[in-house]
């Protein structure tokens, strides 16, 4: 498949304003540019209806599995860790503890686990991929609790989606939720959410925004998929989130992604990432997966090229979906991040349920 180029996605035409400096003592791991380049887009109207094409397999970065790749993961494939990389399930990291107080200028963040978090930002409450369910379609249980009671949540004042596969989009969590709360979903994927009646859906496409309170949601490409039936293979698109306060803060969640060409444009478009949400978990084998997910090596690259400042790694700890050892993806990522020579003190490799305030 071939890829999705900038100029090819929405136009651009109004820069926002954005912090380039970064904090005393935090230094960047890359040097941003000084401005956005490509301008970002003026913000679209919330829940506005839209058109979308049938398909969006012009966005893969790589092929979807042919019959060839099919027959051998069947073959040779594994899906779960043998006995020894399960064994350390009761080591996993939790660390349950109550949301940090927070005031319209304070950013933190919550890991409830695998990619759901609570995001405090600009005096907003959002959710990113939430799943509070014990177990997904096809997956077994967790191996980890939510970190977050839901009963322990402020009022959700938006919610991001990055794609919908099973362990991002989960329906009897969403069912939870009030049906005017702000959803921000990818192009294609409004339907899902009107079918269960939620009145305040947003779509976008790559590389366009809108805006709540003076915080900004732009939707960002990723190397990646959708698929929830047999029926609906790429019929919506996938992509991460960059969320922007009024002091020009910035956390960016890349939802599932392999590593690739974009991060280096995100962070150009996007300069002074403060704290980038990376997946860094599912990648065994890596014949099968490294299309789609990156491994904790990757991880730690896209966040030089996003020139992030710091990094907290997710999509681990919580649902077997690949055969890597439960803990790998923890001492790997660390491993990563020393080799490359950064500050430790910007890594930050949370437990399930802890919090971390910018």
């Amino acid at each position: 498949m071939t890829q999705q180029s900038e100029s090819t996605t929405t136009s651009t035409t109004t820069t926002t304003s954005t912090r380039t400096t970064q904090e005393a003592g935090a230094p960047a791991l890359t040097s941003p540019p000084a401005s956005p380049y490509p301008p970002l887009a003026e913000p679209r109207p919330l829940a506005e209806r839209r058109v979308w094409p049938r398909t969006f397999h012009d966005r893969l970065t790589a092929p979807l599995p042919g019959l060839k790749a099919m027959a051998r993961f069947a073959r040779e494939g594994a899906v779960r860790p043998g006995p020894e990389g399960l064994a350390d399930i009761p080591r996993l990291p939790y660390e349950p503890g109550p949301l940090p107080r927070v005031d319209a200028g304070t950013v933190a963040v919550t890991w409830a686990g695998h990619a759901s978090w609570v995001i405090r930002i600009g005096g907003l409450t959002v959710l990113t991929d939430p799943v509070w369910s014990r177990r997904i379609l096809g997956t077994p249980a967790r191996v980890t609790p939510v970190g977050v009671p839901w009963e322990a949540l402020p009022r959700v004042d938006a919610v991001v989606i990055s794609h919908n596969h099973y362990d991002h989009l989960d329906a009897p969590t969403l069912r939870r939720l009030p049906r005017d709360t702000p959803v921000f979903v990818p192009a294609g994927l409004g339907r899902w959410f009107h079918r269960r009646r939620f009145t305040r859906v947003t779509e976008l496409d790559w590389w366009e925004a809108a805006q709540i309170d003076g915080v900004r949601f732009d939707f960002v490409p990723s190397h990646h998929w959708s698929k929830r039936t047999l029926t609906d293979t790429c019929r919506s698109l996938w992509g991460g989130w960059v969320l922007t306060d009024q002091q020009g803060r910035r956390v960016y969640f890349a939802g599932d992604t392999g590593y690739g060409h974009w991060f280096s444009r995100i962070g150009r478009r996007y300069p002074g990432i403060d704290l980038a949400l990376l997946p860094i978990g599912a990648y065994d084998p890596r014949w099968w997966l490294s299309d789609v997910h990156c491994d904790p090596e990757e991880a730690v690259l896209a966040a030089q090229d996003l020139g992030a400042t710091r990094m907290a790694p997710m999509h681990w700890a919580t649902f077997v979906l690949s055969a890597e050892p439960v803990l790998e993806p923890l001492t790997r990522v660390r491993a990563a991040w020393e080799k490359a020579g950064l500050p430790r003190e910007n890594l930050w490799d949370m437990p399930v349920g802890a919090s971390k305030v910018l």
